[in-house]
C-alpha cells in the first residue's frame, strides 16, 4: 500500500512540475513525494523497507521522466535542471561514439566527486538535501533515454537499452547509500536508533555496487554505444 501512494505521489509531483515549469523547484516536489515514507520507515527501525520505498520511488522517476522525455522531448529538456545538456552530450556520444560515457579518465573522478557530495550531503542533512540531488541525476537521465527514443526507429528497444546497466546498478547503489546515511541525523532529530550493524551492510553494498558500476561502464560503454547506434536505426 505504501508503494502505491509512493508511485502516486510521484507522478502527481511531475504533474505538479509541468504546469507550473519551474524546473529548481521539480527535485523538490519529486523529494516531497517520497521523503516522508523513507522517514517513518526508519523510525519503526525498518531500514530494509526504508530502502525498498526509495527503489520504488527512483523505479517512477525513472519512467516518469522517460515518458515525459519521450512524449515532448525539447519541452522535457528544458523543464529538468541539465536536461536538454546532459541530453545533448549523450547524444553525441550515441552518435560519435566520443565523450565523457567512454572515457574512464574523466567519468571515474566525475562519479567519484558526485558520490562524495551526495555522501555529505545525506549525512550532513539527513538526506533532505541529497534525495534532490538524486532526483536531478535521475531526472537527467530521463530525460537523454525518453528523447532517444523519440528519435529512434526502434523505440522501445532504444529505451530499454539506454538505461544502460551500470547506471541502473549506480542508481540502486545510490538509494541504498542514502538511507544508510540518512539515519544518523533523522535517529537524532526524530528520537530513535537504528543499530550500526543494520546499516553498515547497506553501506558495504551501495559501496560494492558503486565499484560495479565504474568497472562495467568502463568495460562495455564502447560496446554498448554501437548496440545504441544499431537500436536508433541513425
Amino acid at each position: 500500500m505504501t508503494g502505491a501512494v509512493v508511485v502516486f505521489l510521484t507522478i502527481l509531483s511531475y504533474l505538479v512540475a509541468w504546469t507550473i515549469h519551474v524546473p529548481i523547484l521539480v527535485p523538490v516536489l519529486n523529494t516531497l513525494a517520497s521523503f516522508p515514507f523513507m522517514v517513518t520507515a526508519l523510525r519503526r527501525g525498518q531500514p530494509g523497507a526504508a530502502v525498498a520505498r526509495m527503489l520504488v520511488w527512483a523505479l517512477t522517476m525513472a519512467v516518469c521522466a522517460t515518458a515525459a522525455a519521450y512524449v515532448r522531448p525539447w519541452q522535457a529538456g528544458d523543464l529538468f535542471l541539465r536536461g536538454a545538456q546532459y541530453r545533448d552530450e549523450m547524444f553525441g556520444w550515441v552518435m560519435t561514439g566520443r565523450g565523457l560515457e567512454s572515457t574512464p579518465s574523466a567519468f571515474i573522478p566525475q562519479q567519484i566527486g558526485h558520490t562524495v557530495l551526495f555522501a555529505a550531503l545525506a549525512l550532513a542533512s539527513g538526506g533532505a538535501l541529497a534525495m534532490p540531488m538524486g532526483a536531478v541525476l535521475m531526472n537527467d537521465m530521463g530525460v537523454y533515454v525518453g528523447s532517444l527514443a523519440a528519435a529512434s526507429a526502434h523505440p522501445l528497444a532504444t529505451a530499454v537499452l539506454a538505461w544502460h546497466p551500470w547506471a541502473v546498478i549506480r542508481i540502486a547503489s545510490f538509494v541504498v547509500l542514502g538511507v544508510a546515511l540518512s539515519a544518523p541525523v533523522l535517529g537524532r532529530l526524530f528520537r530513535f536508533r537504528i543499530a550500526a550493524a543494520n546499516v553498515r551492510p547497506l553501506v558495504m553494498w551501495a559501496c560494492a555496487g558503486l565499484v560495479a558500476d565504474i568497472v562495467l561502464k568502463a568495460l562495455l560503454a564502447p560496446a554498448w554505444q554501437r548496440l545504441l547506434v544499431r537500436a536508433t536505426g541513425w
